[in-house]
């Protein structure tokens, strides 16, 4: 009979708690925490995750001694990895024990991967403070109500309060989310809720509080049945925490660590001083092609990234956003060139089962930072970014219902973008991304009736 992880026959001893995470999701356990697991200095470096609005698998890892499977499902078969870095997991709504956390000196980093809305921004940068969530928090934490807050801005905030109060000393945000420059995105929404809650706040985070910006890449779709069924077949482990992941894993961090951190660059992570190159050739080659794939793809009846990929017709449709991007990316062309076939070999792994519909979610904060930038700079030099407008034109498509389910954190502004004629959600969709050209809005609707002529 298959038995679960324990720690005293897998993995090593839980070590002390030096980071806290939020966001414990399954690209968090592929990604961040098997970084600080494979560092030589992992010992000194334990994790405490938080889950978000639930308990989610917290029972179910806790059973586990917070162990579990990582699979690394290499084209030629599973590899199988106990990773132990996790030592506390609770739900997102115990703010409590992250303040206790915050008010430890051994706490070095927060780290997060709640996706951009998570940390309520608003347009243009910095916290959106109307949010009636937000509002909430301030007046809780004005009130001394410090583990009432709800929101990311808020568990900062009165976990920086409680951490000053209690002379614990420096620390450092590490962003994990998959935003461009995403440390400064969390330093502002900080400040702003910092000056809000406490006038004395502001110095103190200044001088005490670091932010590192990070660049992540690895695809860890859902793992399914027959992945979880192989764990018990080849290792006699019944794991139903585990997690599928694909060989290929890059994270590049710039910024500044006040209270140390792991020896995460042994373990594979390099860290630059200036981390944009690596951010736009990640952000535009690889979830760029996964959006467009994610529209463009579905409307053609190939559901997987693995289906898609192996369409010669999809296949060309990304390599011409590729064309496209890779003129505005502030990178060597050989370095641009390898990342392609590298990303086709990765899309080419037949078992990753990477579903189109799950990267289809919130395309509305996706095709802006994705897509319409190289979009708008090469129609700005003269040229035809055929690659860049099949794009939104299938995003135009997927709002009318068309291809992948639609699934948006900000449906209500997009609410009546797909009605009407094709010509007017075309007009109402290229006026929403700021695509001001009217060559491109003309070859936007070409491509969007053409998808929509193919469609299964």
């Amino acid at each position: 009979m298959a038995r679960r992880l324990s720690r005293s026959q897998d993995g090593r001893p839980a070590a002390p708690v030096r980071i806290v995470h939020l966001g414990m999701g399954n690209f968090f356990r592929a990604h961040q925490a098997m970084y600080t697991d494979r560092a030589p200095d992992a010992a000194q470096w334990g994790i405490a995750a938080f889950t978000g609005r639930s308990l989610g698998i917290v029972p179910e890892m806790q059973q586990q001694d917070n162990l579990y499977t990582l699979v690394v499902q290499n084209p030629e078969g599973n590899e199988y990895q106990v990773i132990s870095s996790l030592s506390a997991t609770h739900s997102g709504t115990d703010v409590e024990q992250l303040l206790e956390y915050f008010r430890s000196p051994e706490l070095a980093i927060v780290t997060s991967t709640i996706t951009e809305a998570g940390y309520l921004p608003k347009p243009g940068g910095g916290l959106d403070a109307d949010n009636p969530a937000v509002q909430g928090d301030i007046e809780a934490i004005k009130a001394g109500n410090l583990a009432a807050v709800t929101t990311a801005p808020g568990k900062f905030a009165a976990g920086l309060i409680a951490r000053r109060d209690a002379g614990a000393g420096p620390i450092t945000f590490c962003p994990c989310d998959n935003v461009p420059d995403n440390g400064e995105m969390v330093a502002h929404v900080v400040r702003d809720i910092a000056a809000l809650v406490d006038p004395s706040l502001p110095e103190w985070v200044e001088e005490n509080v670091g932010f590192a910006t990070t660049m992540i890449d690895r695809i860890t779709p859902a793992i399914s049945v027959e992945a979880l069924q192989a764990i018990t077949d080849d290792t006699d482990i019944e794991d139903p925490v585990a997690v599928a992941t694909e060989p290929f894993t890059e994270w590049v961090i710039a910024g500044d660590f006040k209270a140390g951190r792991p020896r995460w660059e042994d373990a594979g992570a390099t860290f630059v001083d200036d981390i944009t190159p690596h951010e736009l050739r990640k952000l535009w080659l690889l979830n760029g092609s996964h959006s467009l794939m994610a529209y463009a793809a579905t409307i053609v009846g190939r559901p997987t990234v693995y289906e898609a990929i192996s369409d010669p017709v999809v296949s060309g449709w990304v390599n011409q956003w590729w064309d496209v991007a890779a003129k505005h990316l502030p990178l060597p062309a050989d370095e641009v060139t390898a990342y392609r076939e590298a990303l086709l070999e990765r899309f080419g792994n037949p078992r990753m089962k990477d579903q189109l519909a799950r990267i289809a979610a919130d395309g509305s904060v996706k095709i802006p930072i994705r897509i319409v930038p190289a979009l708008n700079a090469e129609r700005a030099a003269g040229g035809e970014p055929i690659g860049a407008e099949r794009a939104v034109a299938a995003w135009t498509l997927h709002l009318r219902g068309v291809g992948a389910p639609f699934q948006d954190a900000n449906a209500g502004a997009l609410a009546g973008l797909g009605d009407g004629t094709l010509e007017e959600s075309v007009e109402k969709v290229c006026d929403y991304l700021g695509i001001p050209d009217a060559g491109a809005r003309a070859s936007v609707l070409v491509l969007a009736r053409e998808l929509e002529a193919a469609a299964v």
